[in-house]
């Protein structure tokens, strides 16, 4: 007999239901209304009803049976060490592309994890492959609605996606998108493009066939492939080049031409990145539909730009009525190279408002993963320690947030905020990644 899956409680909420039926930290939950729970979801799915027969494993082994009426979307009060309730699935994939196949060793565990669970497609917006979906797994996804699902496509070519991904069963995995689109799921999905495989023609192939998905697949990114400097052994990539990127977004605008007029969606979107090695100005705000792949790179740029437009406007009213006195100040700000000629044209215009206030901004070449990675949330500690040296630095550094490990000031390679704070003897803010934060921290001096 398969022995029953238990879930150990890792904490009780106060005041709640569960607190009253003296449920504590450490007792197993084995069932709620006589079915077995694989996961968060068969979890809260069960806990829906407004009656509940909960079967609880106390510390010293006796169990409890519970009887308990309550309203529809009242919740037990239960913490789960493990939020998802089970164990992460891991990636099975071998793509050529792979970020975590280009990293040194030595850094921590995590950071080697590939996952491709379509359970953190739902409830953190990870993208999966389908490779890894079992048919149980997509008929729960039906059942209880877990939707939106994030899919990385890559292309529809199902000889081609084997071989991008490195899986025999890749191309195969593709009518799973199929039923979900008959079953009226909603869907995003991500197009990584490399150079000569999966562009031109390929890349054709792949927007017209996801359209047929149109309107449950609400939208679709297309993003370079990051190459780091530790790609020795690995398939052969090359970088996009100035020219490469400008044919990318001619084919992707004809596309959003098309597809607006016939279904009022642009569907299709390019990476903030391609805009910029084209040299092309960014899109306007209508045309990202609403920053469906904002997590992507999609539309990240022209968002932060255009909150900072609108805090900058909020300022000068405030200084015309008298509301804002400033002191001054002098400080400076590190971050990718990606955002150097906004954020010193930000700068420019803050500068030549607020009295007294003189700001720099430090671009930290990425000596860690190579020069060809230009992001900000890719910088190591090490390296912006290591360039901003000797650099005046003022009464404050700004780093952005997006540099740091969710929940902690932390970076990728375990350096702390503190550690830079202290090396290079300034203090250290963080400013969110978004254009108010950027005017009410920079302009204002606001704290953390």
């Amino acid at each position: 007999m398969t022995k029953k899956k238990s879930h150990i409680i890792d904490a009780v909420l106060p005041g709640s239901i569960a607190e009253e039926l003296n449920i504590e930290a450490g007792d197993e939950l084995l069932s709620i209304n006589g079915s077995d729970i694989e996961d968060i979801f068969d979890y809260q799915f069960l806990i829906e009803d407004e009656y509940l027969e909960v079967l609880i494993r106390k510390a010293g082994g006796e169990e409890w049976e519970l009887e308990i009426d309550k309203d529809e979307d009242e919740d037990l009060g239960l913490v789960f060490k493990n939020g998802l309730m089970d164990d992460y699935r891991s990636c099975s994939n071998k793509c050529i592309f792979c970020f975590i196949d280009q990293m040194p060793r030595g850094m921590r565990q995590t950071l080697y994890f590939k996952d491709d669970d379509s359970r953190l497609s739902f409830m953190q917006g990870n993208y999966i492959t389908l490779t890894n979906l079992s048919d149980h797994d997509l008929e729960r996804i039906i059942s209880y609605r877990l939707e939106p699902v994030n899919i990385s496509f890559h292309t529809t070519d199902p000889e081609l996606r084997c071989m991008m991904l490195g899986n025999r069963f890749a191309g195969e995995a593709l009518k799973k998108a199929e039923r979900l689109n008959e079953a009226g799921i909603t869907m995003n999905g991500q197009i990584v493009l490399c150079k000569g495989i999966n562009d031109g023609d390929q890349l054709k192939r792949t927007i017209e066939d996801l359209a047929g998905f149109i309107p449950n697949l609400e939208s679709v990114s297309v993003v370079p492939v990051g190459l780091s400097r530790f790609r020795e052994g690995l398939y052969p990539l090359e970088k996009f080049t100035r020219e490469d990127a400008i044919l990318v977004l001619d084919m992707i605008h004809a596309y959003q031409d098309r597809y607006y007029k016939e279904y009022g969606t642009h569907f299709i979107h390019a990476a903030d990145e391609f805009y910029l090695l084209a040299g092309r100005g960014l899109p306007e705000a209508e045309s990202y539909d609403g920053y469906l792949q904002y997590e992507n790179g999609v539309g990240m740029i022209r968002s932060f730009l255009d909150e900072f437009e609108e805090a900058v406007k909020e300022l000068r009213e405030d200084m015309a009525d008298g509301a804002r006195d400033f002191g001054a100040r002098r400080i400076s700000l590190a971050g990718g190279r990606l955002m150097t000629p906004f954020i010193n044209d930000m700068l420019d215009t803050l500068k030549n408002m607020v009295p007294g206030l003189e700001a720099a901004y430090y671009p930290i070449r990425n000596d860690f993963f190579g020069e060809d990675i230009t992001v900000s949330g890719l910088l190591t500690g090490r390296d912006i320690i290591a360039q901003l040296k000797d650099k005046p630095l003022g009464e404050a550094l700004y780093l952005p947030e997006n540099l740091l490990r969710s929940g902690e000031r932390v970076l990728l390679d375990d350096t702390t905020t503190d550690e830079i704070s202290e090396s290079l003897q300034v203090k250290i803010h963080i400013v969110k990644s978004d254009g108010y934060d950027f005017v009410h921290k920079i302009a204002m001096g606001e704290e953390d």
